[in-house]
């Protein structure tokens, strides 16, 4: 395997760099300071540059947390709890989670369980009910839906469909 030298940059190059970065789309502190590692920096550089970033709005975990919830809800139909997880992972603060996961709607998010459910339920060629509802349901939970939910939902399907 070849490995690719990453180039070095001071901290004006870098300072230009990071904002284009940030500016593109919303980031939180981890994907930053990753990317200032990348660029050659370390220690203060790093921290001084986020620091700056954040004053000039560039950067703003709460903000990118409502994103980052909003977009993986509608566009990956993802369910709170692997929401959750991934800003976990991405060292979001649990305030900051927390206001994350008020951008999703209670209505919405029923909504969209239930059309994921159904439209779950009709592609598997199960004729057991019971196996069929038991795929239904790992591919939900896989999806980040809570378990109590989807065993709610996955009911209501059955007593609509009979």
């Amino acid at each position: 395997m070849v490995k690719v030298r990453k180039q070095k940059y001071n901290v004006s190059e870098a300072k230009q760099l990071i904002a284009s970065f940030c500016a593109y789309r919303e980031r939180c502190h981890s994907e930053v300071r990753s990317r200032l590692y990348d660029y050659g920096l370390y220690g203060d550089d790093v921290e001084e540059l986020i620091s700056e970033m954040i004053q000039l709005g560039y950067l703003d975990e709460t903000r990118f947390a409502k994103a980052f919830a909003r977009g993986k809800f509608l566009y990956n139909h993802w369910g709170r709890d692997k929401i959750r997880r991934a800003l976990q992972a991405k060292q979001i603060s649990e305030a900051c989670i927390e206001l994350g996961m008020l951008e999703i709607n209670e209505t919405d998010y029923y909504h969209k369980i239930q059309k994921l459910a159904r439209t779950r339920s009709e592609s598997l060629r199960e004729s057991n009910v019971f196996l069929k509802n038991q795929k239904v349901a790992r591919y939900l939970i896989g999806k980040g839906f809570e378990h109590n939910l989807v065993w709610e939902v996955i009911k209501d399907l059955g007593e609509s469909e009979s």
